[in-house]
């Protein structure tokens, strides 16, 4: 068979024409890495001693994937030996190789079979070579037959096998990655793909909303707070609209579910979400990948990495995606073809890494995105009133807008990042400075359709499609000006023995303006409201591992965190209806909480590890402004929620490594859980912050991987999440269209006693299966992935319209790997919701019953070149 290894050589033709693309840079010659020679003496102790000891010779830390070392000796030697020779003398002998997951971390894990190549050593400032990237997703290569590869995770903020991490953390596949984005989706194609997480827009690519075993924040205020939090190479993105950063040139993704309060901090009590970019390489390498699909959508992306000198390596990353409008309009007068559903979606990664020695390292991020498009697509009347289903003639690329014209969103943002990282014998220290900006101005036709009657005289409404009664309602938000600066200090001790531990400070500070716009039927201006909120926070945390004894580790932190937010709103232009309110309005929240959490882990056999954790977070309090219209304008505040979180679980390797399951059970309980309450009034929808007694909710997430051969690789994840609220005392305003199911008191307000979290599914599903074959000198595969979410509520109104079905959502791609002298190319043909389902995924009941519906099948092919 060819073996189809990258070949990382300098390609004088190919990097002109990249670096054109790219940006003008400067590649000098491959740099040749000298090795020092350092004298070794080693006395026949344990073989995982000597190792740690001969690794903190050469500055590097190691990683033992399974207790593969125990019971292992090695024979005393002595004399001047380069690193790569010292490994390869102490590993002599055994069935253990080694491999380097960055330049400073090396893996001690067992041979595979059919290994040729062992304990290969990467460019000096290489961090994720083609080895550790391949490890890293999960792939199986072809040099382990029938066995799934270890997958390194970094959830504890050192690098560490998944299976021996007391945390129930997730990691997406490449192949997955791969298929699921290729047809130009934004960041919600990750919802339900991994057990227990969910994602979901009313603000189209921008603003998604993540939830983790039920708990998460529909709200769409672009001032909301989230308690899932996103990680960027190390960076917070705390305001929604950071979140949406398109996801391209990764090196891994991983979710960490429960409260993340120790390490993380800054909004974690249902768990995060945690990006890493692949960084720059001294090698010359890269890819470009082309995709064309229905809707005249096109994605192209592509990176070009290489070292400027033996010390500084530079990585570039571009990312283009266009979609041409594609709904029309038939609102009368309004009429208009190809409207509305188009973007175009422009990012950029610019990253220099710069290593003078083995002990110092300095990482420049820059990244920038600069979205064009349409909001989302409400649909006035499209829901039949006492179900969930779609009215007679509704039709995924027509709507009844009478302010289509009009609907636009922007969005730009920008930011910058420094990692620096100072290695000693014993010690790592770690400083990681941030800063990120946001602009953005999103304008739509909320209503979702044009007028037909008024207050006089309703009678005109008879909920046909596409009409609202009485009055329209088009809006707009914009974030004129904000910025978010943040830093970490941390310092991290290298495997000194039975006891890690690391320790840290943390400083946030955002500034954020936000304009909020109502329009009358012309377009003219009706009312305007402008805010700002400062926020700072600041936390010191420290975390340690202890080994109990080579069986059993127990891993326990804490942290102190204190969050501060001043707030001002004021009405800028009103109406006569609404009162002459336009006095500023303030508040400010004060906070502090520890956070904190216990774990152990215990090694039942040589395959399965057990664990327990215990876990308490915090998400600080929040402010919203939501007094642009009415009478009594007030603002709404919601104390600080906490969290605690029981888990149990067991990690596995199966049939001598073909196999991998996880499984864990966990409870929480939330007290003053923070949620948004919904209701109509006027000529907008009112929203309000409401803290609830108390949510409780258990459940379990499971994950399997098995090699069925070496050639056919499945995954399979499932969970159950139940939630339920437990407060008597609140109740909120119903829903005028809706067919309500919540109990009314007295005062005509509902209950949310006993309910379960809006956007919750109980079950979540997912499925992936790849086949490949030999076929000439290349590879053909078949690779097909689904998944699965019960049904769902959109907010805490329990009401028949307001729900999304059980939904299955499948893709399937087929594909073609084969090599053009030194470069790797992959052809493919691809489809999502290959069963054009037509969902219902969000709605609206301002003043009709609005629907929002979900993408149609998409059909597509894409090349992608790799060198």
């Amino acid at each position: 068979m060819r073996t189809r290894v990258p070949k990382f050589k300098k390609k004088p033709v190919v990097l002109s024409v990249m670096l054109s693309l790219a940006g003008s840079f400067g590649v000098a010659a491959e740099n040749i890495e000298n090795q020092e020679q350092l004298q070794v003496t080693v006395g026949q102790v344990p073989l995982d001693r000597a190792l740690q000891s001969i690794a903190k010779q050469y500055g590097k830390q190691i990683v033992f994937f399974s207790n593969v070392a125990d019971g292992l000796t090695t024979e005393a030697f002595s004399g001047t030996y380069s690193e790569e020779a010292a490994f390869n003398k102490l590993l002599e002998g055994t069935a253990l190789s080694y491999r380097y997951i960055n330049k400073k971390t090396i893996a001690i894990e067992k041979k595979n079979v059919d290994e040729t190549v062992e304990g290969k050593k990467p460019a000096a400032s290489t961090d994720t070579s083609a080895q550790s990237a391949e490890a890293n997703s999960g792939a199986v290569s072809k040099t382990s037959k029938g066995k799934v590869e270890n997958i390194t995770v970094t959830a504890q903020r050192r690098t560490q096998n998944l299976q021996e991490v007391p945390v129930s953390v997730s990691v997406m596949k490449r192949d997955l990655l791969e298929s699921a984005s290729t047809a130009g989706d934004d960041i919600r194609f990750m919802s339900a793909r991994i057990p227990s997480l969910k994602i979901e827009s009313s603000f189209g690519r921008s603003f998604p909303r993540f939830y983790i075993r039920g708990l998460g924040n529909q709200d769409y205020d672009v001032n909301a707070s989230q308690p899932v939090s996103l990680i960027t190479d190390d960076v917070v993105q705390e305001n929604p609209l950071l979140k949406g950063f398109p996801v391209f040139d990764v090196e891994s993704v991983e979710v960490l579910r429960g409260p993340q309060g120790t390490l993380f901090g800054r909004n974690t009590p249902a768990g995060l979400v945690k990006f890493t970019s692949n960084r720059p390489t001294q090698d010359f390498e890269g890819y470009i990948s082309a995709s064309y699909s229905s809707l005249d959508t096109l994605s192209t992306h592509g990176a070009i990495s290489g070292g400027l000198t033996d010390t500084v390596s530079v990585r570039v990353s571009l990312l283009n995606q266009t979609r041409s409008d594609y709904i029309d309009t038939r609102a009368p007068g309004f009429e208009q073809n190809d409207i509305l559903g188009g973007y175009d979606d422009r990012a950029a990664k610019v990253q220099v890494l710069y290593e003078p020695n083995s002990q110092f390292s300095a990482l420049f991020n820059y990244h920038t995105r600069d979205l064009d498009g349409t909001p989302t697509v409400f649909r006035a009347s499209a829901i039949k009133p006492g179900t969930n289903d779609f009215v007679d003639g509704f039709d995924r690329n027509v709507v009844y807008h009478d302010a289509a014209q009009r609907a636009t969103q922007t969005v730009k943002t920008e930011g910058g990042s420094m990692k620096l990282e100072y290695f000693t014998t014993d010690y790592t220290f770690t400083s990681v400075t941030g800063y990120e900006t946001v602009e953005m101005y999103s304008q739509a036709d909320v209503d979702g359709g044009y007028r037909v009657s008024s207050f006089a005289d309703p009678s005109g409404y008879t909920g046909e499609l596409g009409t609202v009664p009485s009055f329209s309602v088009e809006s707009a938000d914009g974030i004129p000006d904000h910025s978010q600066f943040t830093q970490e200090l941390r310092m991290a001790s290298n495997e000194l023995g039975a006891f890690d531990y690391q320790a840290g400070v943390f400083f946030f500070t955002e500034d954020l303006d936000i304009d909020t716009f109502h329009y009358n039927e012309d377009g003219s201006l009706k009312r305007y409201l402008t805010q700002n909120q400062k926020t700072d926070a600041w936390a010191v945390f420290a975390s340690g591992d202890y080994e109990v004894n080579d069986r059993t580790s127990v891993t326990a932190g804490i942290r102190y965190s204190k969050d501060k937010k001043d707030y001002f709103s004021q009405r800028i232009i009103s109406t006569a209806s609404d009162g002459e309110f336009f006095d500023p309005m303030y508040a400010d929240t004060k906070d502090s909480a520890i956070s904190w959490d216990l774990s152990a882990m215990y090694q039942y056999s040589d395959d399965t590890n057990l664990y327990t954790r215990l876990a308490k977070g915090f998400r600080a309090p929040s402010i919203q402004g939501r007094v642009v219209s009415g009478s009594d304008p007030k603002l709404s505040v919601a104390d600080s929620e906490v969290i605690h979180s029981v888990e149990v679980g067991a990690k596995s390797d199966l049939l001598d490594n073909a196999a991998r399951v996880n499984f864990n059970l966990f409870y929480f309980q939330m007290n003053d859980q923070q949620l948004t309450a919904q209701s109509s009034f006027d000529e907008g929808a009112a929203k309000e912050l409401v803290n609830v007694d108390k949510t409780v909710g258990y459940g379990f997430e499971f994950e399997g991987e098995y090699a069925i051969t070496s050639d056919l690789l499945t995954t399979l994840g499932v969970s159950y999440n139940n939630t339920e609220i437990k407060d008597e005392n609140v109740a909120i305003s119903t829903c005028s269209f809706c067919t309500v199911l919540n109990p009314v008191d007295e005062n005509g307000l509902i209950s949310v006693d006993g309910l379960s979290l809006p956007r919750a599914p109980e079950w979540i599903g997912n499925f992936t299966m790849r086949y490949s074959t030999e076929l000439g000198d290349g590879e053909l595969y078949f690779y097909t992935d689904w998944s699965y979410a019960s049904e769902v509520r959109f907010s805490l109104i329990d009401a028949l319209e307001m729900r999304q079905d059980p939904y299955l959502e499948g893709g399937v791609r087929v594909g073609y790997l084969f090599m053009v002298d030194n470069y790797d190319v992959e052809v493919a043909g691809y489809g999502r919701n290959i069963t054009d389902e037509t969902a219902l995924i969000g709605g609206v009941t301002i003043n009709n019953l609005a629907g929002v519906v979900n993408q149609g099948r998409t059909w597509g092919a894409d090349v992608k070149v790799k060198f």
